[in-house]
This record gives structure tokens, C-alpha cells and sequence, in this order.
């Protein structure tokens, strides 16, 4: 690391994670901190505002305080947050036969920002919704549903009849599956199972707002440049843990700033926050000079770089293991940010999910069936043997990067990588507002990518299955997160026992069989586990931070 760097990475690892004090849903902060615009900027919009189709980490974080679903994550900071509570539903579910069916109970008096109270009607639809206008989590999430096979099949003709039934005397929701799923409840509490009305339009509304319960509701919406969101005037807190009230009375969300002029701006005060990594160059200045604005936070997430196992080179098993020899993970945490925001990694699962996540499998004398306790550095000479031994050498291969400074630096480094082991290699950078949906979709015939990816609640499942999984794999579609095409019988298999596993102990055993076995196969190369740095504006206050929706914006305050 040259001293400028080590410069970086010990500044940023300087700054602290700082909390507003007191409890957030207190009255008299309620009072005092009501009112004003939140300032937000981003260099891009992400896409649709249909919340059960955008997977967008930008707007998933915006659609935590517009939409709710029968269940929540608590909104606390800390480990609480990953508690899941009840939202819609009175309280959380009954599970009468070990996580096949559960049962929910629909509140009374909550309301759409339109004015239209919450029926059972709006969750059947929204429930079928989900197979009908193809949500990038319809099959990983809620393919268990008795009916989805058919639903995903033959969508104009969905009914789960027989997964989803109602009872309008008591408000009683019950969903049957079809094997048993302890993490049913976190997937219904995801905003791709938000509920929304009945006549909500059965295909992706793009620019069209949806209406919503929470506390906030988008009221403008141009992609180009702005959407602004104001109080839902029909919101009451009916569970303060699951979505409390606002502080703010408005949103407003621009578009069009690069990395680097948002954080000027958001350190001039024009902005209050701006979404996205921080450009290296800056991260010196923000902790020498603006440590009360930054909070280091941790995620879960990552950096990997699917590879296409369906196209060449990377449909040889050999071409895939060699870059994963050769990627050197600690220049690519420098240039994340250093070694404060970024450590090399060698799991698709990050750590604090499964036991052992610190081995490393490839890298100097080691392999998957002899992993080394860390990573130890890249093996270039063994990375160049298995290319030749592959037939792949001399093969073009393109990466396809977004177009922000971090990923663009990542992705000039890889693509010398690539170089160095072998291929004639390019990188093509891509609107961060296309990025997704282009290296998902197989028309576009991308090679290998470079993406991020957090995890929707805490679970292995939602790195393995999610990313690898064969039901996630959709040829033709914006909408394929198994990027790789990746669809193993044997790990499927291991992963579907995974999922139908109720004991804790045992589910974990069959997670780690499965990642060792992907690992094996290597359809992705994991880069490195993340941290996140977040920077405020001076007069916002009461920074609020969750692991899995990062800062919330309906419980900060701007003075």
C-alpha cells in the first residue's frame, strides 16, 4: 500500500459512527424536529418505482418509508434491526406445522395514501402481483407459495388459490407452502411482497408512483432529474417499531451530480446526503476535515464479479478458477477506499453469516479441497497454467463495469488482470441507472461483470440461492439477479434442503456444503466485504442507521 493510501485508509478509520441521541419516536423530539425538506442527491436515478420489481439498493432504501408489508424489520440501529416485528399484520405470524403455513392477521384503519383502507383484497392481488409482473425474487422468495409453479408458468392466469386464503370475519391471511421455509417471514417483510392496492396496473409502472402506507409518498417523479416525496396525509403510526412517523414534512431527491460534486455539495450544505461510494480522493478530506458529518458503517455486502458460465471462456470451469486465482483482492479494497471500507473476501457469503468465513480457497497454496485459514495474495502463475490448460488464452473478454469512479478504477484494474493471465481484455462502463438490468439480461451477452449486492435480510440464502440459484436464473430478462446463468443439480438440491429447514444448526450445516460446492465451481469471484461511508450535512441531526436499509430517512431531522 503506498503511503498515500495508507494516508486514506487511516483517516477514514479515524472517523467515528455517530448515533443522535435519545429515542427517535420520543414526543417532544417529534415536536421540536417536525418539518423541512430532506436534501438528497445521487448521480443517477435507479429505475422503475414499481417496489415489487426495482431491486435497486438505492431504492429499497427510499421504499422502506413509502410501502409496508405484513411484516417489518424494527427500525433500530444496531442488531435490533434485523429483528423482524409486525406492520400490516397485528402481530407476527402463527406457524402451526413447523414453517409450511403460516398465518397472518390483517390490521384494522390503515390507509393508502389515496385515502382507501387496507383490505385483504389488496394483499391476495399484491401477493399474486409479484408472479404477474415478474419480480426479480417471484421464484427465490415466494416460489415455496402452493400455485407459484403455475403463477410463474402461466402468469395471466395466477390465482394461488389454493397458496393464499382469506377469512373476512377474523382478517385472517394464510399462506401454505409447499415444503417448510423458516425464512418465510423475512421474505414477506422484503419490499418486493409490499402490499399495495387491488387495482394496482399488472405490469412494471415505471414512472408511475404507486400508492403507498407509509409515512412518505411520491409525488413527482422524473428519472432524468428529480422526484420529490411529501407527508402521506393518511399515515398514523399503528407500530412504531415497524414504521414510525417522519420528521420531515418533504423529500426532495436530485439526479445528475457526479460522485465528486455531491459530496461538495453535500459539504457546502446545498444537499444533506448523497447516495453512493465516495471517490478515493476524497476520503482523506472527509476525515481530516469533516469527521462530525461521516459515519463508517458496517454492511452486509460485497463486490464479486459474475462470470457468464453459459458463454466462453467462462463456460470452462478452468477459465472461471483462474481468475479467481489471480484477482488480488487487497489492491482491490484500495481502491475501494482502503482497508477501513474494503477486506478481501473469498466467500460469496460475507462475514458473520456462516462459520469459517474467513478460508480462502484460492489463493498461494491452497484449493477449494485444501482452503488456506486467509487470503494469502493472487497466484498469477497458477491462474496463466489453468488458462492454457483451458483453451481459453487469447479469447476477447469485455467487463462491464457502472459508470461511477470506483467501479470504473475496479474495473480498469481487472481488466489488466485479465490481460496478465491471458485474454485480450476491455472494459465498458455503463449508466449506473441501466447497470443491473443490462449484465442481467443474456441478450445483452455479457461476459463477466462487476456488481455489488447486499443482502435483503440476514441469511447465506440471500448470497447463494439469490445469485445462484436456478429459479433466478431468467434468459431474456431484465430481470435474472443469477447473473452467471449458474444452475447446478447438486447444489440446488443442497440448497432447496437448505431453505425447507426449520433447526437452525442443521440449515447452517447444508449452507455451508452448498457454498463450499459453489466455491468449487466458481460461477463468481467474491472481491471484498464492504463497509460504508455515509456523509451528512452539518444541520441534519438524529442520524439513523440500519444495517440492512441504511440511513432511514423518515427518523433523521434537518435543523
Amino acid at each position: 500500500m503506498t503511503p498515500l493510501r495508507l494516508g486514506l485508509a487511516l483517516a477514514v478509520a479515524g472517523m467515528t459512527c455517530l448515533h443522535g441521541g435519545g429515542t427517535a419516536h420520543a414526543q417532544d423530539q417529534q415536536d421540536s424536529h417536525r418539518g423541512g425538506t430532506l436534501r438528497l442527491t445521487s448521480r443517477a436515478s435507479a429505475g422503475t418505482l414499481d417496489p415489487q420489481i426495482d431491486y435497486a439498493t438505492m431504492y429499497m432504501q427510499l421504499f422502506n418509508v413509502v410501502y409496508d408489508g405484513l411484516l417489518n424489520f424494527r427500525k433500530a440501529q444496531g442488531p435490533a434491526g434485523s429483528e423482524l416485528v409486525p406492520d400490516l399484520a397485528e402481530s407476527l405470524p402463527e406457524t402451526p406445522d413447523g414453517g409450511k403455513t403460516w398465518i397472518f392477521t390483517l390490521r384494522r384503519g390503515v390507509r393508502f395514501s389515496d385515502g382507501r383502507e387496507v383490505g385483504l383484497d389488496d394483499v391476495v392481488a399484491s401477493l399474486r402481483r409479484i408472479f404477474i409482473v415478474g419480480s426479480p425474487t417471484a421464484g427465490s422468495f415466494y416460489g415455496g407459495i402452493i400455485g407459484a409453479d403455475d403463477c410463474m408458468r402461466d402468469p395471466a392466469h395466477c390465482t394461488l388459490a389454493d397458496g393464499v386464503q382469506t377469512d373476512p370475519a377474523t382478517r385472517r391471511i394464510t399462506i401454505r407452502l409447499k415444503e417448510p421455509d423458516a425464512e418465510f417471514p423475512q421474505k414477506i417483510a422484503f419490499p418486493h411482497a409490499s402490499i399495495l392496492p387491488a387495482d394496482t396496473p399488472l405490469h412494471d409502472v415505471g414512472n408511475s408512483p404507486i400508492p403507498g402506507t407509509g409515512p412518505y409518498h411520491i409525488v413527482a417523479y422524473d428519472p432524468q432529474q428529480h422526484m420529490q416525496l411529501a407527508r402521506n396525509p393518511y399515515f398514523h403510526a399503528w407500530n412504531n417499531d415497524a414504521q414510525p412517523d417522519g420528521y420531515v414534512d418533504a423529500i426532495s431527491y436530485d439526479f445528475g451530480l457526479s460522485d465528486e460534486d455531491g459530496v461538495t455539495a453535500v459539504e457546502n450544505g446545498q444537499y444533506d446526503w448523497a447516495f453512493g461510494n465516495k471517490p478515493l480522493d476524497r476520503l482523506g478530506e472527509l476525515g481530516a476535515r469533516y469527521t462530525a458529518q461521516v459515519h463508517v458503517q458496517p454492511l452486509y455486502g460485497l463486490y464479486f464479479l459474475p462470470m457468464n458460465v453459459n458463454l466462453p471462456p467462462f463456460n470452462n470451469l478452468k477459465a472461471r478458477q483462474a481468475v479467481n486465482y489471480a484477482l488480488d483482492r487487497r489492491a482491490m479494497s484500495i481502491l475501494a477506499g482502503g482497508s477501513a471500507l474494503g477486506t478481501p473476501l473469498c466467500s460469496m457469503v460475507p462475514p458473520g453469516l456462516l462459520p469459517n468465513d474467513g478460508q480462502c480457497a484460492y489463493t498461494r497454496d491452497a484449493s477449494p479441497g485444501h482452503p488456506a485459514p486467509a487470503w494469502r495474495g493472487p497466484d498469477l502463475e497458477r491462474a496463466r497454467q489453468l488458462v492454457r490448460e483451458s483453451g481459453t488464452a487469447g479469447q476477447d473478454v469485455t467487463l462491464v463495469v457502472a459508470a461511477n469512479a470506483v467501479d470504473m478504477s475496479m474495473g480498469t484494474y481487472v481488466r489488466g488482470m485479465l490481460q496478465a493471465i491471458g485474454y485480450n481484455a476491455h472494459v465498458r462502463s455503463v449508466s449506473q441507472t441501466i447497470h443491473s438490468t443490462y449484465i442481467e439480461n443474456t441478450d445483452n451477452h455479457v461476459q463477466i461483470s462487476l456488481r455489488e449486492w447486499y443482502a435483503d435480510y440476514p441469511s447465506p440464502s440471500n448470497f447463494l440461492d439469490t445469485l445462484f440459484g436456478c429459479e433466478n436464473f431468467h434468459p431474456h430478462s431484465d430481470s435474472s439477479i443469477n447473473i452467471s446463468g449458474f444452475c447446478n443439480a447438486q447444489v440446488q438440491q443442497v440448497m432447496d434442503r437448505a431453505r425447507a429447514t426449520v433447526d437452525p444448526d442443521a440449515a447452517r450445516a447444508l449452507w455451508m456444503q452448498a457454498n463450499d460446492l459453489i466455491t468449487q465451481q466458481s460461477p463468481g469471484v467474491p472481491v471484498i466485504h464492504m463497509n460504508y461511508v455515509d456523509l451528512v450535512s452539518k444541520r441534519l441531526g438524529n442520524y439513523f442507521y440500519t444495517t440492512l436499509y441504511h440511513m432511514i430517512f423518515s427518523q433523521v431531522w434537518v435543523q
